[in-house]
């Protein structure tokens, strides 16, 4: 124990300095108890040395206890010590079980927007189908080519190599068994059915969800969206039914060039594996029937909803601040892949039970 009396000022620290550090150092994996009764004046030196006095404890690792030292002094203390103030418990993390039920709740909240945004968004559709000189066709088209057109050359060089790696590790195990004849089978039915739509839809969330919420979130920020709907105009109307058009329009497009350049990729592993590309051809005919190339175009049309919804609910969702709108962009292009997966899950078990 170690007992301070009179005034801690100074002068008086000053002398104390080294021979109470001494003790503390001498108290190394023991309690420091510091008895602070006797001081009757404490100034922000004397701060400073019990604060010393409590790191010094802390780093032996033997505990710190200051007892008696005055109410006003001990806050002059609290305020000099790096630590937490003496009396309050330091902020612990809140357990795992209330973390888990926050994220619970967070997840099922953005899920009920999301479900009242598709809403929206149909009623939205609806109407233009009624009236469809509403629907801003020079946006649409606009929208359509710069996620469209634009996206071609990245789309067919993403597919070509994803045919290629695909056939080279097919080939390879199926070479074991004199089998990689079947490769052609293995792409065919692959791509068109199911890589095909779900890389062209990837990128498209890559490439294009997340422009939808920079674009959107961007004119969240300047306040251009409150000013549509000051204007009488809804936003959804004017804003996503465009996006959500020309995305399904364009991405069974290019999925079905992903497929194409998928393919053409694999031939060129099928050709040098010696056989001719008629065979690679013939064989793609025989596996694939026109049910599994509509399967995935009509996979590709959902995927295409669900990326532009989403890229656009994240936009409209954004807050204040260049920020928010990288946040949203981000969230954008997480969000769109989950739900693309969530829609392809639940695309194999619907197809597994009509026997498609």
């Amino acid at each position: 124990m170690l007992v301070l009396t009179g005034r801690l000022d100074v002068e008086s620290t000053a002398r104390l300095w080294s021979e109470a550090l001494a003790v503390a150092r001498a108290a190394r994996g023991r309690p420091l108890v510091v008895d602070a009764a006797g001081v009757d004046y404490c100034d922000g030196s004397g701060a400073a040395l019990l604060a010393a006095l409590e790191h010094e404890a802390g780093q032996g690792g033997g505990g710190f206890a200051l007892r008696g030292l005055r109410d006003d002094l001990r806050r002059l203390v609290a305020l000099v010590a790096p630590g937490p103030p003496h009396g309050e418990a330091p902020a612990r993390p809140a357990p795992v079980i209330a973390r888990l039920g926050r994220a619970t709740l967070a997840a099922l909240a953005d899920g009920r927007r999301f479900v009242a945004f598709v809403g929206e968004t149909v009623l939205a559709l609806a109407f233009v189908l009624r009236h469809p000189g509403k629907l801003r066709l020079g946006e649409t088209l606009l929208v359509a080519e710069r996620a469209g057109v634009g996206a071609i050359p990245i789309v067919a060089g993403v597919g070509f190599l994803l045919g290629l790696i695909l056939a080279f590790q097919g080939a390879i195990p199926m070479r074991r068994f004199a089998a990689e004849i079947f490769v052609a089978d293995l792409l065919g039915l692959s791509l068109l059915r199911e890589l095909g739509p779900l890389m062209a839809s990837i990128l498209l969330a890559a490439r294009s969800g997340s422009a939808f919420a920079a674009e959107i979130g961007t004119m969240k920020v300047n306040e251009e969206i409150d000013a549509l709907t000051t204007m009488g105009l809804d936003p959804v109307r004017f804003l996503v039914v465009p996006r959500v058009v020309a995305a399904v329009a364009v991405v069974p497009a290019l999925a079905m060039l992903t497929s194409l350049a998928g393919l053409l990729g694999g031939l060129l592993v099928y050709v040098s594996l010696g056989f001719p590309p008629v065979t690679y051809l013939n064989r793609i005919a025989d596996m694939v029937d026109p049910g599994d190339v509509i399967g995935g175009l009509a996979k590709a049309m959902v995927f295409g909803v669900i990326v532009a919804a989403v890229g656009c609910l994240r936009g409209i969702q954004t807050g204040q601040g260049a920020q928010a709108v990288g946040l949203s962009t981000t969230s954008a292009v997480v969000s769109g892949i989950v739900g693309i997966a969530l829609a392809d899950g639940a695309f194999a078990v619907v197809f597994y039970v009509l026997g498609i």
